[in-house]
């Protein structure tokens, strides 16, 4: 249930109407997430807030995998979202950068494994520069840099 925060409700009310039936079907207040993204991703390099800060200031394209409905909520400035689930690919990817360019993928931290597919999936693509942001968007905005709300 605390996921439906995250939720795009244009009334608080309903958020509010969904979380208590989802509490009257019994549905934990936590559910128990045991799955954690890996520390590294072989063939990309695993960067913190602060080194993807220095990136984002060189111009590096950032690649937001989450789905449109939490990217909207708050994402990197200037990001590009392609949804893991339905967008990321290689020619979309390839859409916004080329393959020996620079790319920074992220998700919503260490407890989303998107970002760490995603980056297998570009490096298997033959990407040469992939970065990994493990921390993700919550990372990023809790180091106090650039965001964008659609």
């Amino acid at each position: 249930m605390k996921d439906v925060e995250w939720w795009p409700f244009k009334e608080r009310a309903d958020r509010e109407r969904l979380r208590l039936g989802l509490e009257k079907a019994g549905v934990p207040a936590v559910a128990e997430v045991s799955a954690e993204s890996p520390r590294e991703v072989a063939g990309a390099t695993t960067v913190d807030a602060i080194t993807a800060k220095a990136l984002f200031d060189r111009g590096v394209s950032f690649v937001d995998v989450r789905g449109r409905a939490r990217w909207i909520l708050g994402h990197i400035q200037g990001a590009i979202v392609l949804d893991f689930k339905t967008d990321f690919n290689e020619a979309s990817l390839l859409a916004v950068v080329g393959k020996d360019q620079d790319v920074v993928i992220y998700c919503s931290g260490a407890k989303c494994l998107r970002s760490s597919r995603a980056c297998a999936k570009a490096v298997g693509w033959g990407f040469e520069n992939v970065y990994y942001l493990r921390e993700g968007f919550p990372g990023w905005k809790a180091a106090g840099y650039p965001i964008a709300v659609q």
